[in-house]
């Protein structure tokens, strides 16, 4: 438990959504403020895309189509998202998603956590809640594309580049 008290070095103030019931995994972690905040863990797929395309604003990455955005979402082998929950107000403050062929493979998508709640482990243990998701589901091969930034993240976590020296190809229309 100590190292979840940790995570949490400062006070963030942002705006925050009316807590709804959620279903997942609760962490409860102590801000500096003595303030009781639990990290919320869930497979829920009804995720507001409005507050989603701002988790990833928050990031720099680049908008997408909502109505595609829905549609990835939809289609996902597993969609994860990660929350603060204070009191009856929560924020969403990560996301990732899988694709899968249902049997052996999956691959992961779209892994963004909030700038205020990075290098404090929270990415890590998202990371590993969606492996677990993954494995419990019979999944036994899981790859991701990561940006070079971040490749070092990953290869903490367990993930090797090119394991067997199998070049991967894409194919982008024109």
């Amino acid at each position: 438990m100590v190292f979840w008290k940790k995570l949490f070095n400062n006070s963030d103030t942002v705006a925050t959504s009316e807590a709804t019931e959620l279903k997942g995994e609760l962490v409860t972690v102590n801000t500096v403020t003595n303030s009781e905040a639990q990290i919320l863990f869930s497979t829920e797929r009804d995720i507001d895309l409005y507050e989603l395309e701002e988790l990833c604003d928050r990031v720099g990455w680049a908008r997408r189509p909502l109505r595609k955005v829905k549609k990835a979402i939809h289609y996902s082998f597993l969609v994860v998202s990660m929350w603060e929950v204070k009191g009856k107000k929560k924020r969403l403050i990560g996301f990732a998603r899988a694709t899968s062929d249902h049997a052996f493979n999956a691959t992961i998508w779209d892994v963004v956590v909030d700038p205020r709640f990075q290098n404090r482990g929270l990415g890590k243990a998202m990371m590993q809640y969606t492996i677990k998701k993954l494995r419990s589901a019979d999944i036994s091969n899981i790859t991701l594309f990561a940006d070079p930034q971040v490749v070092n993240f990953y290869h903490r976590l367990g993930f090797l580049v090119d394991p067997e020296g199998i070049k991967g190809m894409f194919w982008y229309p024109d």
